[in-house]
């Protein structure tokens, strides 16, 4: 059994409403980001995870690039690829938050501008999620094209 067929009819309509979860939560996120980048940039300095040089260019690529994964994963335009850079994001984001959960920091998550908390393993959850449900939109969806040619 490949891969792509399991686990049969329902599987596109999952992937579809994965895929623009994804697309909402980067879209949401990267437009808070884009409005307000010097908190963004706080934010990650205080995850204490990287050089300062890269903090300001990270808090004004960032929140474009997410933007970007947002628009394509909502028109289905290289909708694996997008899939794929939103897990990895996702997986690198897990690691952040992990990393500071662990060393005890009370620190905003940063993850939807200011509208966010500090840190805590609810969030660490939620992007676990969200990486699983990229996975899943990466492997079983077959864009608009499926819905319209049916």
């Amino acid at each position: 059994m490949k891969l792509r067929n399991f686990p049969g009819p329902v599987t596109p309509a999952v992937a579809l409403v994965c895929r623009l979860t994804v697309a909402a939560v980067f879209l949401y996120a990267g437009c808070e980001k884009i409005i307000a980048p010097q908190e963004f940039a706080t934010a990650i300095y205080n995850y204490r995870l990287l050089p300062d040089w890269a903090i300001n260019v990270l808090a004004v690529t960032l929140p474009y690039l997410e933007v970007l994964l947002a628009v394509c994963l909502l028109v289905s335009i290289y909708v694996r690829g997008a899939s794929f850079i939103a897990a990895l994001l996702f997986l690198v984001f897990a690691i952040a938050l992990t990393i500071n959960l662990v060393r005890g920091l009370d620190i905003s998550c940063g993850c939807f501008g200011g509208l966010t908390g500090s840190i805590s393993w609810f969030y660490l959850v939620r992007d676990v999620a969200l990486m699983a449900i990229s996975v899943f939109a990466l492997f079983f969806d077959r864009g608009w094209s499926y819905f319209f040619t049916r």
